[in-house]
């Protein structure tokens, strides 16, 4: 489309985001985010943002601020891209569950991509060099709290921003520009009464409304957490092997979402994973089946960890025989996880691979990880959650709100 008489420089911007493939968009203001820098600042000075060590006052104070961004800065344009798709049926036997966002393609590379391609556009149809900066949630800014402000969505009582078509089902991309752009009313929309996100979090990671304990919610700690994940949490994991969905699937919100038009997103890669066939997995194996895939972030020893706690949870005895090989694995976290598991699933062939190993184990919290184990098979505790090495230092969190990027 190009810019004529009859449209407004705000139509012209946004129908032109949706030409070029986004779903929704939004325009605000290039103000300062105070209550969300004052609210994130404070969750910092608690130490609720403990486990995200990117994530610190500087990164809060610049991208609270857009003026820091693009200095000039006027308005920013606020768009979401659906990658919504229908649900499959519950995963087999020894397979784990994957997040539905991180199903096809990386969505960082698609959306930078197409963001890029919107910039470039603009200019080129508007017939001047518009400045912009973007982001999408790798990057400083604070992505639901730009999206909000713009109208795009409304903040869900389990953190996410609720889209009226779209559900929750969307990543959120943010320019920041120069253009002088009439900006649009936040929605007036909310949750009301309706709690189904807080009651079906297994972990309790939803304490209250626009509440997310982030020590507690199953996706930080298959993705973002880079060692040891809490004894308490483990059982409470299922087969989740990378993030978390529960708190969207029963959203009513989310129950008509329309689905993706992306056809990155439509590619169903990794719906689950074979969790016998992660454990056994190479380094090179890894980076090139996950290259173009959200996976790459929890890395390859993550994926280990997170298959080996869905295998503890499994009930299933036929994937003790890998459990015992991983009790070799060169990485401490992994044996720690599958001595766990051989603990959960029990047997004469997983009790005598844990008094083997515990031979000749020479890390010492794996050593107290595999007593644990076999305490646990004569059905006394010898090591107690207080003073286990994994479980020390871990305390529940309360953060007052949550927009950070998942």
């Amino acid at each position: 489309m190009e810019l004529n008489d009859a449209a407004s420089l705000e139509d012209f911007v946004k129908d032109y985001a949706l030409e070029i493939g986004f779903d929704l968009v939004g325009i605000s203001s290039a103000d300062t985010f105070e209550d969300h820098k004052r609210v994130t600042l404070q969750r910092l000075r608690e130490g609720l943002m403990d486990g995200l060590p990117w994530f610190n006052q500087a990164r809060v104070e610049r991208g609270t601020d857009p003026q820091r961004l693009l200095p000039g800065a006027r308005s920013i344009i606020s768009v979401a891209l659906s990658y919504h798709l229908p649900a499959n049926g519950p995963p087999q036997t020894l397979q784990g569950r994957v997040a539905r966002y991180a199903w096809g393609d990386d969505y960082h590379k698609v959306m930078k991509k197409r963001l890029k391609l919107y910039v470039r556009g603009l200019s080129e149809r508007l017939g001047r060099d518009v400045q912009a900066r973007w982001y999408v949630d790798d990057g400083p800014m604070l992505d639901r709290a730009a999206a909000q402000r713009a109208g795009v969505g409304w903040f869900g009582k389990n953190t996410n921003i609720l889209t009226s078509s779209h559900g929750s089902w969307v990543f959120l991309g943010q320019i920041v520009t120069d253009l002088e752009l009439k900006p649009d009313a936040p929605l007036k929309k909310n949750c009301g009464s309706c709690t189904l996100c807080l009651r079906a979090c297994p972990t309790d990671a939803l304490p209250a409304p626009y509440v997310i304990d982030n020590e507690r919610c199953i996706s930080h700690q298959t993705i973002e957490n880079r060692g040891d994940i809490p004894l308490e949490i483990r059982p409470l994991m299922s087969d989740w092997v990378f993030g978390c969905d529960i708190c969207q699937d029963v959203c009513p919100v989310n129950v008509k979402a329309l689905y993706t038009r992306e056809q990155a997103f439509k590619k169903k890669r990794f719906t689950t994973l074979q969790l016998l066939e992660m454990l056994e997995m190479t380094e090179d194996e890894f980076r090139q089946r996950f290259s173009n895939s959200p996976l790459k972030r929890a890395k390859l020893a993550g994926l280990k960890r997170n298959a080996c706690v869905a295998l503890g949870n499994s009930s299933d005895p036929s994937a003790v025989p890998t459990l015992i090989r991983a009790l070799s694995e060169e990485l401490p976290l992994v044996r720690r996880h599958a001595a766990w598991a051989l603990g959960r699933l029990g047997g004469t062939d997983a009790r005598a691979a844990l008094q083997r190993a515990l031979r000749t184990e020479t890390d010492p919290p794996t050593r107290r990880e595999i007593q644990e184990a076999l305490a646990s098979l004569n059905g006394s505790i010898s090591i107690t959650h207080a003073t286990h090495p994994v479980w020390a230092g871990f305390k529940p969190t309360f953060p007052t709100h949550h927009n950070i990027p998942s």
